[in-house]
């Protein structure tokens, strides 16, 4: 059976050696017109769906990344035919972020603006978690950083509370989310890194590790060798 009659039955579930695969129904169907009529364009997909562009991007983006579609410039989206693909985005699939995590790195409300972009450079992370009583409060991006930076005033007197992303704005997930899950959720949102939480009494949630483009980028880099 040829890859392209074997991604027709992927649209459901993908089964091998032991693992389950499901396809978001959204993603299904873009697979099944890419399939019908190879080679399309974004826009084409969208206007079939009826949706818009931007609103598929996370979409394309997590099948292109997985190898299960290819693009080419001026022409358009088309099925992969290469071999190796669907094992890579079955091992994508079942790495948990739980195995690929890294430690948080947080500040409290009234830590100075100042102090967080030193935080920053010294761990060399693109995102500070803002914690109070084990509690995430918070998440402050380098964007918002510069922002505040560009916007004058005395950096070293503005607590980070100020600008900061606050709940439920926060984008995060949790440590038996897929890998490609998170993916997907950094794509659609525009971040560079997403909480690790774990849900404490009362609906509190605890800052457990972050996961990052450079953690996602690592472990393709990884499975690709």
């Amino acid at each position: 059976m040829s890859d392209r009659n074997c991604l027709s039955i992927a649209l459901s579930i993908v089964r091998k050696e032991g693992i389950i695969i499901k396809l978001s129904e959204r993603q299904n169907k873009i697979i099944e017109i890419i399939q019908t009529f190879q080679p399309i364009t974004g826009e084409s997909i969208a206007e079939k769906i009826g949706l818009t562009r931007a609103t598929l991007r996370p979409d394309l983006a997590v099948l292109s990344m997985c190898g299960l579609i290819d693009a080419k410039p001026k022409v358009g989206y088309f099925i992969s035919e290469k071999k190796n693909n669907r094992f890579i985005y079955e091992k994508l699939s079942s790495i948990k972020v739980m195995d690929v995590k890294s430690m948080p790195v947080a500040v409290t409300e009234s830590t100075s603006v100042y102090d967080c972009i030193v935080t920053l450079f010294l761990e060399n992370v693109s995102t500070l978690f803002v914690v109070e009583n084990d509690g995430l409060k918070g998440v402050v991006s380098r964007k918002d950083l510069l922002k505040s930076a560009m916007s004058g005033g005395d950096l070293s007197t503005i607590p980070i509370g100020v600008i900061m992303t606050r709940m439920p704005k926060i984008v995060c997930c949790t440590e038996d989310e897929s890998i490609l899950d998170a993916a997907e959720k950094i794509i659609e949102n525009e971040v560079d890194c997403l909480p690790i939480v774990e849900i404490m009494p009362k609906g509190k949630l605890k800052a457990i590790g972050r996961i990052s483009k450079t953690n996602i980028t690592k472990v393709m880099l990884e499975i690709s060798k």
